[in-house]
């Protein structure tokens, strides 16, 4: 178990965090959430060490491990896709070497009635069972279930990492960590860089993953699917649910108002006991009733209401001018790089009043076919036109490219803005959270996030009727994604969307064309629709194959009898660990009992010894570490309990 401790740290007189504590348990799935700058981030770098916290601590086990995958990561060059991959099992030779080590000991020893004996056949069961774990038997076919998983392709194995761009190295990244299946994952939006299928496997992995996930994401669906618990990082405070996402959404909201109503009936009671007092605090027929009143007042114990962030983005399109029925009209379209075909033949036709959405895999031509649309490329063979009095607002990943680093956020949107709109910049802004001060910085120390909005605010500068948006969510968190999203569905012109988060999607567009191996193929219907139908052509790729029923059904028996094995031996290996854990708190939690036993003695008989400050400090102290003991034993027997 992972216990943190009153963290607090601060910056330059700012404090993010101002005592966070929560524990984290060996099969926790906890979404850690909040508003950008909320600490998430700096949490998770505190926790594996690359951050010290001004006050409070981490507390682990020493020979916990953990796995790290942040937002930005440096990536090494010089070997291919499998090879670098394969590096993930570099802990497996010193096993390797221990088991050697051991095996020979035991060959060599004949006290086999020994203690020392018995902790040497431990400690080679323990090894064993380690080495299977980590998937020693068959490390390259662990590597390559894990990398196909992630969407690269067979053929993608042997090329050099060096070709790949930063997203799909950071997939290499995250399958090295995954291989090697520490006891807590800590991932920070690991669904930036991935597609909707590499999702859906990452979801499925995590789900049944054999140790403990702290995840970061602004993907909701990915959050219910995986997470049974919600940390909310809110002005310096967490706020612990043990519950998924949206369940924690309704329950965030109940205990708000819950909280509300018995502070204003507080406030009611509290203002007519003042009015008595006033009224007859120099009457002496009601001088013992005013006091009575008074003594009340000073023990009531007031209540608090949590501070709330109220900082949100106030979005709503301007009304679209009326375009022709057809839209976008893209015809047998190819593109290609070089020798590389991206797509071709592709048919996109997108009327007045649609919403559509380009998904698949990354690399397989969004973006591209998005940018032919907007004019910014050219293409090799077929016809894209816009339609009648069509006006297109375009969205681009990549706002690094776009905006001028030098200039202010203010600037940045004077210089495009004509007539009248220019006398409500300021308003636009304001909308998008950039008041004040902040319209003045320079476009170069804005964040990824700020980046976003301040690229959606243009957007607002004219009454586009066509919008095509390239991952507009990217960076946002959870309350300027449901806003944004809202915003959409009200606009009444046509919108084209590329976005792997099927939250987002979900409700808000009516049709989808997926990219996949070089062709665009069309789907009616939403985003869940089609994940229905993707998963339903799987599957019947899946009974095409050549391979005899027998032999697929003999394998699939084969690969479930070795993972239920290597279940039962890691389920057998952390019961025995946690059972000495257990072992362990019991004895410091008689410790804190006879402690407290001896001083509980001195407050019954004063005269033993001197009872001052110091002393009820001790004997405090004494107590919340018991408290703090025995929720750790409660989570072990939890823990037990599950395993059994």
């Amino acid at each position: 178990m992972v216990s943190i401790n009153n963290l607090t740290v601060e910056f330059g007189g700012f404090t993010l965090f101002d005592g966070v504590s929560f524990a984290i348990g060996a099969r926790d799935r906890i979404g850690l959430v909040g508003k950008n700058g909320a600490g998430k981030s700096t949490l998770l770098k505190i926790l594996t060490g690359k951050q010290t916290p001004t006050a409070g601590q981490v507390a682990m086990p020493p020979d916990y491990t953990l796995g790290y995958l942040p937002q930005q990561m440096a990536v090494t060059d010089g070997k291919t896709v499998l090879e670098e991959t394969l590096t993930a099992f570099a802990p497996l030779q010193n096993l390797q070497k221990t088991i050697a080590h051991v095996t020979q000991q035991l060959a060599e020893r004949t006290d086999y009635e020994s203690e020392a004996y018995h902790k040497l056949i431990v400690q080679l069961n323990d090894a064993n069972d380690h080495y299977h774990l980590l998937g020693g038997d068959n490390q390259e076919g662990e590597a390559e279930k894990n990398l196909l998983g992630l969407g690269f392709k067979r053929s993608d194995f042997q090329r050099p990492t060096s070709e790949f761009s930063g997203g799909w190295r950071m997939r290499i990244e995250l399958a090295k960590i995954l291989l090697q299946r520490p006891q807590l994952l800590l991932l920070d939006e690991p669904t930036n860089h991935l597609d909707i299928e590499s999702i859906q496997w990452l979801e499925d992995y995590l789900k049944d993953y054999n140790g403990a996930v702290l995840l970061i994401s602004h993907d909701r669906a990915l959050l219910d699917s995986v997470t049974n618990r919600t940390v909310e990082l809110l002005l310096g405070k967490a706020y612990d649910y043990k519950v998924s996402y949206s369940k924690y959404v309704v329950l965030r909201r109940e205990r708000r108002e819950q909280q509300m109503a018995a502070y204003e009936n507080q406030q009611r009671m509290i203002e007519k006991t003042e009015e008595f007092i006033e009224r007859f605090r120099y009457k002496a027929t009601k001088s013992n009733q005013v006091q009575s009143r008074i003594k009340q007042l000073e023990k009531i114990e007031r209540i608090e209401i949590d501070d709330e962030d109220t900082a949100a983005l106030h979005i709503k399109f301007p009304p679209a001018p009326r375009s022709g029925q057809v839209v976008l009209s893209a015809k047998d379209v190819t593109k290609r790089y070089g020798a590389h075909t991206v797509f071709s033949g592709a048919n996109i036709h997108i009327e007045r009043g649609e919403k559509v959405a380009f998904v698949g895999r990354n690399g397989e031509g969004k973006t591209t076919m998005l940018r032919i649309a907007a004019g910014d490329l050219g293409y090799e063979a077929g016809t894209v036109q816009l339609g009648y009095n069509v006006s297109l607002g375009y969205f681009a990943q990549n706002q690094d490219e776009i905006m001028n680093p030098h200039i202010t956020v203010f600037d940045t949107l004077d210089q495009v803005a004509v007539g009248d709109i220019r006398a409500k910049l300021r308003d636009i802004l304001g909308a998008f959270l950039f008041r004040g001060d902040d319209v003045t910085k320079k476009v170069a120390v804005l964040s990824g996030g700020e980046r976003s909005r301040l690229a959606m605010a243009k957007l607002m500068l004219q009454p586009y009727n066509f919008m095509a948006l390239d991952e507009p969510t990217n960076h946002m968190d959870m309350r300027s994604k449901d806003i944004l999203k809202h915003a959409l569905m009200a606009y009444d012109g046509t919108l084209l969307v590329v976005s792997h988060d099927r939250e987002f999607l979900d409700g808000l567009v009516d049709k989808v064309y997926e990219f996949r191996d070089g062709n665009v193929k069309e789907h009616l219907g939403g985003i869940n629709d089609f994940l229905r139908r993707r998963k339903l052509e799987t599957l019947q790729e899946l009974e095409r194959k050549n391979m005899p029923v027998d032999e697929i059904k003999k394998a699939a028996a084969n690969t479930n009898a070795a993972e239920d094995r290597q279940a039962k031996k890691e389920q057998e290996r952390r019961s025995r660990k946690i059972k000495k854990e257990i072992e362990q708190v019991e004895q410091t939690i008689a410790a804190h009992e006879r402690k407290i036993a001896e001083m509980d003695a001195v407050l019954a008989n004063p005269g033993t010894q001197p009872i001052d400050d110091i002393f009820f400090t001790g004997y405090q102290k004494e107590k919340t570490a018991l408290e703090r003991k025995m929720y750790e034993w409660e989570l072990l027997m939890e823990q037990v309990n599950e395993a059994q």
